[in-house]
C-alpha cells in the first residue's frame, strides 16, 4: 500500500494525541475485530497487537495454515520479550533475561511488530509510531525498545529454516508420497449449493503440501500426533461414513436441521476473514478478558493459544498429506464404484453437491476440528475450567451475510469446539472420522503445551 507524505504526517500527528503509559486507545470499530467483544476497560497492549494481526489476516486474505503460523510467531515473540524482563516463566527457547528496569509492554509491542513485519511482509510503520507514542520518553521505554528489537530479531533468526517457506508453494516436493488406491485425494470443484457464498477457483492444487514439515513450537515434531490409518473403503464402517455425509451434508439434505445448516455456515471461516485460528483467538479474548490476568499472564495465555494454533495446523497438515484421503465431494460424485464396497448405499451420485465449499486439500484429519479442540482445551486450562457458558456472533459477515444478527450459545468451551468440528459434517466437506481424530489431536497438543512450554518459575 502506498502512502502520501500528507497521510504519513496525519498518522504521526494522530499518534501523538493518543493516551500514554500503557493505556491503549479505542480502535476504529469499522476495522477492529476485538472491539466486537472486548470491553473498553480491558484494552491493553496484548489485545492491541493481536487485533492488529487479525486485521492483517483479513486484509491480506490469508489462508488458514498461514494465519496459524503468523499468530504463533507474533504472540510468541511478544511474550518472550516481555517475559525476559518480568522473568515470571521459564521458557525453552534460550531467550534469556532482559535489562533491569525495561518496560515489558514496550518490549512486547516492539518484538510483536518485528515478528509481524516478517510474517505479514508489512512494515507496520504507522502502527509502531502510534504504539510507541503512547508511552512517555524514559529510560524504561528506551530499554524496552532495544530489548524488544533484540528478541524480535532473535525469534526470527530462530525460525529461519523452520520449513515454513516451502509450505507457501503448492507442490509436493517429495515431502509426502501419494496414495495409489481408490482413497487418493484429488482436486475438488466448486460443487456446493449455499447461496450467497464465496467464489473460488476450480480444481486448485493441494494447499501447502509442505506445511506438515514445519518445525513446531510445542510438539516434538510435526508427526508427533499422527493419527491411525483411515478406514478400509470396502468396509461397513466406510459405507456408514459415506451414507451419513451423503444424506447429512448435501445441499438438498432432508435430515439436516435449520440449526445444523446455520452451524455449517457460522464456522465456515474461509478466507476474506480471520479464518478458524483467528476465530478462536477472538473467542479466547472474549472468555479470558475478565479473568483478572496480569499483563504477563495475559501475554503468556495468548502466546500459548497462538503457538498451539500453529502446531495444530502443522499436525493437521501432516495428517492430511500423510494419509492423502479423498473428500466426500469426489467420493460421492465420481469415485464410489472404485471403492468395491458391497453396501448398496455406496454408489455414485453425479449431481450431489456439498452444502458449503470443499477445501482444496485432503480430508483426514479435519483442520477445523484440530484448531478448535486445541484452542478450546488451552483456553479451558488457562481459565481453570471447561464449563464456561458464553455466546457469540460471527466475527466476519463478508462471505455469509445470512449470519447477520445470528448469535450462537454454548454451554462450555468444548461445546464450541465440538460444534465447530461437526460443522464440517453438516457442510458435507469432511468424514466423521476426520472430525473425531482431529478433536483428539487438538486436545493432546494443548495439554502437552500447557504442561511443558512456559511453566512458572520456581
Amino acid at each position: 500500500m502506498k502512502y502520501s507524505r500528507r497521510q504519513f504526517l496525519a498518522t504521526a500527528t494522530a499518534a501523538t494525541a493518543l493516551p500514554s503509559a500503557g493505556c491503549v486507545g479505542p480502535r476504529d470499530d469499522r476495522s477492529s475485530y476485538l472491539n466486537q467483544v472486548l470491553e473498553p476497560r480491558n484494552r491493553n497492549t496484548v489485545f492491541h497487537w493481536i487485533d492488529t494481526a487479525l486485521q492483517q489476516v483479513r486484509d491480506q486474505r490469508l489462508l488458514t495454515p498461514r494465519t496459524a503460523y503468523n499468530l504463533g510467531l507474533t504472540t510468541a515473540a511478544g511474550f518472550l520479550a516481555a517475559n525476559g524482563i518480568v522473568r515470571a516463566y521459564d521458557e525453552p527457547y534460550g531467550i534469556g533475561p532482559g535489562p533491569r528496569g525495561a518496560d515489558p509492554e514496550v518490549a512486547y509491542g516492539v518484538a510483536f511488530a518485528i515478528a509481524a513485519a516478517e510474517a505479514f511482509q508489512q512494515p507496520f510503520l504507522f502502527e509502531r509510531i502510534a504504539f510507541l507514542n503512547r508511552f512517555p520518553g524514559s529510560e524504561a521505554k528506551t530499554l524496552g525498545v532495544e530489548w524488544g528489537r533484540t528478541v524480535g530479531r532473535r525469534v526470527l533468526e530462530m525460525r529461519t529454516g523452520d520449513g515454513s517457506e516451502p509450505s507457501k508453494v503448492n507442490y509436493y516436493l517429495d515431502r509426502y508420497p501419494r496414495r495409489t488406491d481408490s482413497l487418493r485425494w484429488r482436486p475438488t470443484g466448486p460443487f456446493y449449493g449455499t447461496s450467497p457464498g464465496p467464489a473460488f477457483a476450480s480444481f486448485d492444487r493441494g494447499l501447502f503440501p509442505g506445511h506438515g514439515h514445519i518445525e513446531p513450537w510445542t510438539m516434538t515434531r510435526g508427526s508427533q500426533f499422527r493419527v491411525p490409518a483411515f478406514c478400509d473403503p470396502a468396509s461397513p464402517e466406510f459405507a456408514e461414513e459415506f451414507d451419513t455425509i451423503r444424506r447429512l451434508g448435501g445441499m438438498d439434505s432432508t435430515i439436516r436441521t435449520e440449526d445444523q445448516s446455520e452451524i455449517a455456515i457460522f464456522w465456515e471461516d474461509g478466507p476474506w476473514g480471520v479464518t478458524v485460528p483467528g476465530h478462536f483467538i477472538y473467542i479466547a479474548t472474549q472468555v479470558l478478558q475478565n479473568r483478572g490476568l496480569s499483563f504477563i499472564e495475559l501475554a503468556r495465555a495468548f502466546a500459548l493459544v497462538g503457538m498451539t494454533q500453529c502446531d495444530a495446523s502443522i499436525c493437521a497438515w501432516d495428517n492430511k498429506y500423510h494419509h492423502d484421503i479423498v473428500r466426500p465431494e469426489s467420493a460421492i460424485r465420481v469415485r464410489a464404484t472404485a471403492f468395491s464396497n458391497p453396501d448398496p448405499r455406496v454408489k455414485a451420485r453425479p449431481g450431489w453437491r456439498s452444502y458449503i465449499p470443499t477445501p482444496e486439500f485432503p480430508a483426514y484429519t479435519s483442520g477445523h476440528s484440530t484448531f478448535g479442540a486445541a484452542a478450546a482445551e488451552m483456553i479451558a486450562l488457562l481459565y481453570g475450567r471447561d464449563d464456561v457458558a458464553f455466546s457469540g456472533r460471527s466475527p466476519d459477515l463478508v462471505l455469509w451475510p445470512q449470519l447477520r444478527g445470528v448469535t450462537r450459545h454454548w454451554t462450555s468451551l468444548s461445546h464450541a469446539a465440538e460444534e465447530n468440528g461437526m460443522s464440517r459434517l453438516y457442510g458435507g466437506v469432511h468424514w466423521a472420522m476426520d472430525n473425531e481424530e482431529g478433536l483428539r489431536c487438538g486436545r493432546k497438543i494443548a495439554r502437552q503445551a500447557f504442561r511443558t512450554t512456559f511453566p512458572a518459575r520456581a
